[in-house]
């Protein structure tokens, strides 16, 4: 359910400017109003968009989220490669890794 909660909070920031506006001034604040758990509001609050990835967070939604942080698409790329290497395979989601790193992520 957690990764329901927080997909869904990225994909309204995505969507809404209320809460991207919201969220600018006060990120803690919107994050305390979804189930999160400890590791993935650390996540989206730095924001550690490789660990994000490794959560199980949709690459779609995601990059939006990256965008709205100011990253670029190369550095989103790297950022996401790193996650594996530094948090292990992607623990759930559509992008589950089910083979090694090497494998799975381009460039690696």
């Amino acid at each position: 359910m957690s990764l329901y909660q927080l997909s869904k909070l990225l994909y309204e920031l995505n969507r809404d400017d209320a809460l991207k506006a919201r969220f600018r001034k006060a990120p803690e604040s919107v994050a305390d109003g979804y189930a999160l758990t400890g590791e993935e509001r650390t996540a989206l609050l730095q924001p550690d968009i490789g660990l994000l990835y490794v959560l199980g967070v949709n690459g779609q939604i995601l990059m939006h989220y990256a965008a709205f942080c100011g990253i670029e698409w190369s550095d989103y790329l790297q950022r996401m490669r790193d996650g594996v290497k530094a948090h292990g395979p992607v623990r759930a989601g559509i992008y589950a890794m089910t083979t090694s790193v090497d494998e799975k992520i381009a460039g690696a």
